[in-house]
């Protein structure tokens, strides 16, 4: 039996409801954020206290029980209100690898507290400055000694850490010479970030072109408890590569979420920017750009509901997942041009907030994957291509 997709008008509970959240922080909130490069505490905590960073913790450890595609829309209106989801999505894809690989034990004990706010789990450490994309190369190391694990290495682009109480971090605890096949040997583990914080742990934050808080980080003889690994030792990557796909699929739909904002912000500005005794809309060749994106951005939302459909189903969607990101970013990105082509020289200005989200879709082209990583996975494992990479 096929899956069936949510329609346009399907879930316009949560779209409502959040867009009322959404319309407390205007325009004016991002805008200061931006230019202090400060973390949208109060949106997070209202974000919190309604219940939508919950919505992937079932509801037996007292969460929504929502899947990923409802998940997806949470953020991708977000981001259609002209937020910014980058602030706090990592909690919602994060749980998909506490949730499929984490114990009985584990969850009850960090399920419930994320759910009541009590705790934040929105930093993930995967990416190395010396390896990329290249995962399964990676140089952080967890070894196990008496009833603890000790950890050395260094990770980069690691976001959101400075205001996250645990952290999701892969580390090989195989050397990769002893493992038969590279993907083997890494494992999972959680980390209480503000022990670690005082035990071998330093953070070094990255500016960027964007009010996003990432960092290095540094692990020097970092000990945690043996009952702080996820799933069973050797087959992190698996359970990160899951996680991925959650990730690939909402981040799909907080690109859909700025395509619309693009476009709606261009429609309007079509119909009352007036020159030469005429709405710069009825032209063509400002009318077109933005109907193309529209259309590219509808088309992107179909790949990402068909994602998040297998990924609810527990089916693979690991070719879906990387699609939908791919097709969305391309959109928003097409979008965000169209956009600042319809202001002009007005779109320059920030307290039109073109420039602003501009900056911030522009990621989407390279993080959390880059495009043509996607296309290279595509190739070999859609399509039967020989391996590029």
């Amino acid at each position: 039996m096929p899956l069936s997709l949510p329609t346009a008008t399907d879930h316009e509970d949560i779209r409502t409801a959040v867009r009322a959240l959404c319309a407390d922080f205007p325009a004016e909130y991002w805008r200061r954020l931006d230019e202090t490069a400060a973390y949208p505490e109060a949106f997070v905590d209202a974000l919190t206290r309604a219940g939508w960073l919950a919505a992937l913790i079932p509801q037996e450890y007292g969460g929504a029980g929502l899947g990923v595609a409802e998940a997806s829309i949470i953020l991708e209106e977000i981001n259609r209100a002209g937020g910014n989801s980058g602030a706090c999505h990592g909690q919602m894809y994060n749980m998909s690898t506490l949730l499929r690989a984490g114990s009985e034990e584990q969850k009850r004990r960090i399920l419930p507290r994320l759910a009541a706010g009590e705790l934040r789990m929105q930093s993930m450490a995967v990416t190395e400055p010396t390896t990329g994309s290249d995962t399964t190369r990676l140089k952080t190391t967890a070894v196990k000694k008496g009833d603890r694990w000790v950890i050395d290495g260094q990770k980069v682009w690691t976001s959101r850490l400075q205001h996250s109480d645990l952290m999701i971090l892969l580390a090989r605890t195989t050397p990769l010479a002893a493992v038969s096949k590279r993907s083997h040997g890494l494992s999972v583990f959680l980390v209480d970030v503000p022990a670690a914080l005082t035990a071998g742990m330093t953070v070094r934050p990255i500016r960027n072109m964007v009010n996003h808080e990432t960092n290095e980080v540094f692990f020097d003889g970092l000990e945690i408890p043996a009952e702080n690994l996820i799933g069973r030792e050797g087959e992190g990557f698996r359970y990160i590569l899951e996680g991925l796909n959650a990730e690939r699929t909402l981040i799909a739909a907080e690109c859909i979420g700025d395509g619309r904002w693009f476009v709606d912000k261009a429609v309007a500005y079509g119909n009352e920017r007036v020159v030469f005794g005429r709405p710069i809309g009825q032209n063509q060749g400002v009318q077109f750009p933005i109907a193309q994106a529209h259309i590219r951005i509808e088309a992107a939302s179909l790949m990402r509901f068909s994602a998040a459909a297998l990924h609810d189903a527990g089916k693979p969607c690991g070719a879906e997942a990387n699609m939908a990101k791919l097709l969305a970013a391309d959109a928003s990105w097409e979008a965000a041009n169209a956009c600042l082509q319809t202001f002009g020289g007005f779109g320059f200005a920030a307290e039109y907030d073109v420039e602003r989200k501009f900056r911030e879709t522009r990621l989407y082209q390279v993080a959390p994957i880059s495009t043509n990583l996607i296309l290279a996975y595509v190739g070999e494992h859609v399509l039967g291509l020989p391996r590029s990479y």
